[in-house]
């Protein structure tokens, strides 16, 4: 960040003691690993992995490995191990950690006849 120039910003942090009540949409990229009770918009999306989430997240690209209780949907999609996600997910490309528990349908974002990107990571 250049010159305490806040639109130079280019990530933020909700830290693990932060609990927060509302939708969140940023423009920049997003770290949780606090509490959030309401949908997400932002770029891209770090999940810290005792971090919960109980709304809908939007992001051009996530990595999640904390407990989502909503719908994702994200061009890219990284769910890791100790992630524990409770709704359904769309996406266009999509790599998933062995371990990582998801109860809900997965969706490719794009309506076309070619095979959807998914890679599953032991």
């Amino acid at each position: 960040m250049a010159g305490g120039n806040r639109g130079a910003a280019t990530f933020s942090i909700f830290g693990a003691d932060i609990s927060l009540k509302g939708d969140v949409t940023a423009t920049a990229d997003l770290h949780i690993d606090g509490r959030i009770e309401g949908d997400i918009t932002c770029a891209a999306l770090v999940q810290g992995e005792g971090s919960e989430i109980h709304g809908a997240i939007r992001a051009q690209s996530a990595r999640l490995s904390g407990t989502v209780h909503g719908s994702i949907d994200a061009g890219e999609l990284v769910i890791l191990r100790s992630a524990r996600i409770h709704g359904d997910v769309s996406y266009d490309a999509l790599t998933i950690e062995q371990g990582a528990e998801v109860d809900g349908k997965f969706a490719h974002r794009t309506a076309s006849s070619a095979e959807a990107p998914l890679t599953l990571v032991s």
